[in-house]
């Protein structure tokens, strides 16, 4: 399970990067603010990339989730019991199920329709959580069977 908590956590760390570059006003996979939106953001008439505090906020979160798996399996050393560990991975799990499964739904098209986003969505994100929600429940359920 080593393996799966080291890819879980370099997907992650890659992901907190990016919300930190955009909150310091970066541009990829856009040209500008109102391209990279409709790419990253993509809810309905987005025109600018949302404040620096929310992509911050996004990061710091990214940023203790990417730390979750490591800490799981014992990479270093935390105050938090194994049990207490797993069954918050079950709760990041089901955040990521979540928004892996909204990402499919009529609902969320229709709140996030701009291009390319719902393309990239479809094709990327939406199973890039799925992915990410899946790794978590089973590095939880593999800690609670022990």
């Amino acid at each position: 399970m080593i393996v799966l908590a080291f890819a879980l956590s370099f997907v992650l760390l890659v992901i907190t990067t990016l919300h930190v570059y955009w909150g310091i006003g970066g541009i990829w996979p856009g040209t500008d603010a109102a391209t990279c939106a409709r790419a990253v953001v993509g809810f309905r008439g987005v025109d600018e990339m949302p404040a620096p505090f929310a992509s911050f906020a996004v990061a710091g979160c990214l940023g203790l989730a990417t730390l979750w798996p490591m800490a799981l399996e014992g990479v270093f050393a935390t105050p938090f019991p194994k049990a207490g560990l797993a069954a918050t991975a079950l709760l990041i799990a089901l955040v990521f199920l979540g928004r892996g499964i909204a990402g499919f739904t009529p609902w969320w098209r229709r709140l996030a329709p701009e291009q390319p986003f719902a393309r990239l969505d479809v094709s990327y994100y939406s199973p890039l959580c799925l992915l990410i929600g899946l790794g978590f429940a089973v590095l939880a359920i593999m800690e609670f069977a022990v």
